[in-house]
């Protein structure tokens, strides 16, 4: 199956970068990949957030068809992990759209934000709304961290500035659906699920993992990990692989002890890569790197991955900073002390940009595989739904959703990642119905 031109073309009218900043503090992913390990085990969250954690509604608005609640939370990572969650971040706010005559029983979705969705605007007329019209089904659209009101005031519309951005997004998100399936609990809704579309379908994911219940989960245009949208996907034309490699290059601490911590070890993961690199042909079959590439320093052909003459891209970018190559080999030399590489020629070596690709899977793998986390207590309760063309979310060269969560159902739609977002909001809302539904008669006593 090819990949969609609509997202392709779509891909090439955005011209922010990914990740300017780089892949994040070593400090700061190490932090992140320890408490990977906790929230990655459903058992060891039983007690990580307190069963009667504080959710606040400070704003009720009515309409003809519903009520709109607007309401917060302190994000629990802000206590379990201090200082990770940008200042704008640590509040979380939502909006709880309800019915005003319910259907059948108190169904309430959350909703999970996708790429670019940011407030609430988006979810609420494409999604909430019609489905208090169509189904007397509520929504709780969660904001997620560095979106709308939690959107770092350095950042870039949507362009997250470090890797790290990501894993702190998702860690706080499953804590804070958490807090919120309780709040809903015990204010007497039921059934509850989730659902999101693309990077949302992710992290509504995520989170259904950390869940001890039954629980219906819809993930649309979502795949089992992020490691192939930043690698293989056309995203990866957005990364900064530039800057990225940079850093990889001069400071030891990512090849040298980040490395030791990623504990993913899948048939798909980044340890066969390393495999791989000790053959580089194979290495570039593998990720898609082994067609000539144009004098443009992109990929030929489909023009999936950034790449180029890693020498001529590291002093570009050292030229447009005005910093000189002896410069830089003066400022390696003077921080050796700090683990700084001493050998200049490791910053120029040819495997380089193989080498950070590699890096970039083994990160999103220990942070975003589904394989990595718990399965689901009721794999039958999950709908995901695919796009056949989806250039954004490649499924080649992963593991499937089905060999990790065995008895889920996967629907595909004809189309791309794109098509499938303008166009089939219709068929995600059936999805969420057909999961409640199938929940509904599964369980009609829990609760």
């Amino acid at each position: 199956m090819g990949v969609s031109r609509l997202d392709l073309f779509y891909r090439r009218l955005l011209l922010s970068k990914l990740f300017i900043g780089g892949w994040g503090k070593p400090e700061d992913l190490k932090r992140i990949f320890e408490f990977r390990k906790i929230i990655g085990d459903r058992e060891k969250c039983k007690f990580l957030v307190p069963e009667d954690y504080p959710v606040y509604i400070n704003k009720t608005e009515e309409h003809t068809d519903c009520h709109i609640h607007h309401g917060f939370l302190i994000s629990p990572l802000e206590h379990l992990v201090p200082g990770i969650l940008p200042a704008e971040s640590v509040k979380a706010r939502f909006q709880f759209i309800v019915p005003k005559r319910w259907k059948n029983h108190r169904p309430v979705c959350i909703q999970l934000a996708g790429t670019g969705d940011h407030f609430f605007w988006r979810r609420r007329t494409l999604m909430a709304r019609p489905m208090v019209k169509e189904a007397g089904m509520a929504s709780l659209l969660l904001e997620n961290p560095y979106y709308g009101y939690r959107k770092p005031k350095d950042q870039l519309r949507s362009s997250l500035k470090n890797v790290s951005d990501l894993f702190v997004m998702g860690g706080a998100l499953i804590l804070e659906s958490t807090v919120l399936l309780r709040w809903l609990e015990r204010e007497g809704y039921w059934p509850l699920g989730m659902t999101g579309i693309s990077m949302g379908g992710y992290m509504a994911s995520l989170a259904v993992t950390n869940w001890p219940k039954p629980i219906p989960l819809v993930p649309c245009l979502s795949w089992s990990t992020a490691s192939s949208v930043f690698t293989t996907g056309v995203l990866s034309r957005a990364v900064n692989w530039t800057e990225l490699e940079k850093q990889y290059a001069i400071n030891s601490v990512y090849e040298e002890e980040i490395i030791n911590l990623l504990e993913y070890c899948g048939a798909d993961s980044f340890k066969m890569c390393q495999e791989f690199l000790k053959d580089p042909g194979s290495l570039e079959d593998l990720l898609g790197l082994s067609e000539d590439r144009t004098s443009t320093g992109q990929k030929a052909g489909r023009g999936l991955l950034i790449g180029g003459d890693h020498v001529d891209q590291f002093l570009s970018s050292v030229s447009s900073s005005g910093t000189t190559v002896d410069s830089i080999q003066r400022s390696i030399n003077a921080n050796t002390h700090r683990g700084k590489k001493t050998d200049s020629d490791k910053c120029f070596r040819p495997s380089l940009h193989r080498e950070s690709i590699s890096f970039m899977k083994g990160v999103m793998d220990e942070c975003t595989h589904m394989a990595n986390f718990s399965v689901p207590v009721d794999t039958s309760l999950i709908i995901v739904v695919q796009a056949k063309e989806d250039a954004y979310i490649p499924r080649t060269g992963v593991l499937s959703l089905q060999e990790i969560w065995p008895g889920c159902e996967v629907r595909y739609l004809n189309g791309g990642h794109i098509s499938a977002y303008l166009f089939k909001q219709n068929v995600f809302r059936q999805a969420i119905y057909d999961a409640f539904n199938r929940f509904s008669v599964k369980y009609p006593n829990l609760h």
